[in-house]
């Protein structure tokens, strides 16, 4: 769950002082707020045995700049945290997020 409010908080903190856009930090906070909850919903459909949340809308959230809110979901909740294929997507959004930003401050930076 650090790791999550930590890169959130990088980027919410790197918005602030201009280091990248602020509209990524306040993208990336809410993204955060709604991935975090479309897991805890997930996670009580998966005790209840009903419809469960697609995967692939999990990563979406994620890819969109949600990664800080499932990574701390996934573990504050223990939820999606051990299954490989899962982990390796997921961790492929974030690389993404990652790298889309670095590309950004590298572009401005020139």
């Amino acid at each position: 769950m650090f790791a999550g409010l930590a890169a959130l908080g990088l980027i919410a903190g790197g918005a602030l002082v201009g280091y990248f856009p602020r509209q990524a930090g306040i993208v990336s906070l809410l993204a955060s707020l709604i991935t975090f909850f479309a897991y805890a919903d997930d996670k009580t459909r998966a005790s209840r045995n009903t419809w469960r949340t697609p995967e692939t809308t999990l990563h979406l959230l994620a890819l969109c700049g949600g990664w800080p809110g499932a990574l701390a979901a996934q573990h504050l909740l223990r939820h999606k945290n051990r299954k490989r294929a899962f982990q390796v997507t997921f961790w492929g959004t974030v690389s993404v997020n990652v790298g889309a930003m670095v590309l950004w401050q590298s572009v401005m930076a020139a």
